[in-house]
């Protein structure tokens, strides 16, 4: 298609987008008035235009909405859980295991990456850093070794593929307009490769620094972690009612077999999948929109009976609340996103036929699509310029502070850019999405949910983020050479 005023206020309002991350500032204003004047000026109306507004945020929200009850149902279930002391006992019995600061550095580095697979980062954070991280310390490993250890293997290595819940990877490949498990299975090994790489390069370090157990510095920092810890118990203590209390015999009881239940249960949904990928093939099995809704149906039984377990017949009320818990945890994380992914969706010809009410004969334009493939003649034809092109989007647009902010652009592009640089567009995405989330997704942004990572452990985000820079920048670029290199 010819290019049109429309397709100039798409690339100028992208770059408003781009400058906006990088004082970082919110890009939701801009993206919802770029909605209106692409709108306005490809269609010659401004009740267009506000129509538009409203049907990108729609068509928006019917594409990620499954995304949302992905979120919503895990993060019910880890509260129900919460409910009978069964997220403690997961995990508590890893503690003994941490002899010393070199294993424990690991052993977090381990558990943090499966709790974060099932449950995502953000709440595993609190669980792990309130009975992980003292043992760990109590072992000698640095408080600071082990936020890194926290943040690399969570919020880097474990978001940037999310495989299991596989809502990361179906955000990029919708925009980029391919199959999710293409982009699932590529950016597991680019966020092993980029996560093992940074969690060796942090390890060497500061593995000079790990002290013996029980020395004056361990002291100091167990003190320190137990006043933040002291200040969250009481939170919770406060936030607790009569009513709802469990009778101890109950919770020790149930939390105890929910402990077991839950992690096996998942294991074998979870083995289930990859036998089914296996046999079928790459193209077959349970991954992607299947996967991930086998996971969510397994997690909905589970917390139905946790919620049963804990509260008897009150759960038919409780289970209600732990639902909108949820909602509210996957509105916040993911609301924002909402109006970011309706402006970048008007990149793609799939989209702007229903976002700007047009007939179904109608050309439909791909405002994105149509600047990159017209611009394609000027930009020298280089798989290396394209693909570290693509990585550095990813974590320009990371410094949002989010990580999803970004996908939609980054996928975009990808899907955009795959025709004239000779890489497959499954590959640009995932590069995109690894250099996004590893950027935004929490290890190298002070502002981001690194904070939460930084706060539980008492240091500071900035110096977490100064530790994380070297690592995770060396572990990107080894990665996107992998990637050129064996696809």
């Amino acid at each position: 298609m010819a290019l049109t005023a429309a397709h100039w206020m798409f690339a100028f309002v992208t770059l408003v987008i781009i400058a906006a991350i990088i004082f970082r500032r919110g890009v939701v204003i801009p993206t919802l008035i770029g909605t209106l004047l692409v709108a306005w000026m490809y269609k010659g109306s401004m009740v267009g235009g506000l129509t538009a507004v409203f049907n990108a945020n729609l068509v928006a929200a019917k594409e990620l909405f499954n995304i949302f009850l992905i979120m919503t149902f895990m993060v019910a279930l880890l509260n129900s859980l919460k409910d009978l002391g069964a997220d403690k006992q997961m995990i508590a019995p890893i503690q003994k295991y941490m002899v010393n600061g070199h294993v424990a550095f690991f052993v977090l580095v381990g558990i943090t990456y499966v709790i974060s697979l099932f449950f995502w980062p953000t709440p595993a954070v609190p669980l792990i850093c309130a009975l992980l991280v003292p043992a760990a310390v109590r072992a000698g490993l640095p408080v600071m070794g082990a936020a890194v250890a926290v943040a690399l293997a969570g919020q880097g290595m474990a978001l940037a593929s999310d495989y299991v819940m596989q809502v990361v990877p179906m955000v990029t490949a919708t925009a980029a307009g391919i199959d999710t498990a293409l982009v699932a299975d590529k950016s597991l090994v680019l966020s092993l490769i980029t996560g093992l790489t940074s969690i060796a390069i942090a390890y060497a370090v500061m593995r000079k620094q790990i002290r013996k157990p029980n020395s004056a510095e361990v002291e100091q920092e167990l003190a320190i972690l137990q006043g933040v810890g002291a200040q969250g118990q009481a939170a919770s203590e406060m936030a607790a009612t009569a009513e709802d209390a469990i009778p101890k015999g109950v919770a020790t009881k149930w939390g105890k077999a929910f402990a077991i239940i839950v992690p096996l249960t998942m294991l074998v949904v979870v083995g289930y999948m990859i036998s089914t990928k296996v046999i079928e093939g790459r193209e077959g099995g349970l991954i992607g929109g299947d996967g991930a809704a086998l996971i969510c149906g397994t997690a909905v039984m589970l917390l139905i009976l946790a919620t049963l377990a804990a509260k008897g017949m009150k759960a038919f009320d409780k289970i209600g609340d732990h639902l909108t818990e949820g909602f509210v945890v996957a509105f916040r994380v993911m609301g924002a996103v909402i109006p970011i992914a309706g402006f970048f969706f008007m990149g793609s010809s799939d989209f702007t036929g229903s976002i700007l009410s047009l007939a179904e004969d109608a050309a439909k334009p791909a405002f994105l699509f149509d600047l990159v493939q017209s611009a394609q003649a000027y930009v020298p034809q280089s798989s290396f310029l394209t693909a570290f092109g693509i990585l550095f989007v990813g974590m320009l647009t990371g410094l949002d502070g989010s990580g999803f902010a970004g996908l939609t652009l980054a996928g975009s592009l990808s899907g955009a850019l795959a025709q004239g640089s000779g890489v497959d567009a499954s590959t640009l995405a995932a590069i995109g999405q690894v250099g996004t989330i590893f950027t935004g997704g929490g290890t190298l942004v002070a502002w981001s949910s690194l904070v939460a990572v930084s706060g539980f452990c008492g240091v500071s985000a900035f110096d977490l983020a100064r530790k994380n820079f070297l690592p995770v920048v060396v572990g990107l670029i080894l990665s996107t050479i992998v990637a050129l290199v064996i696809w």
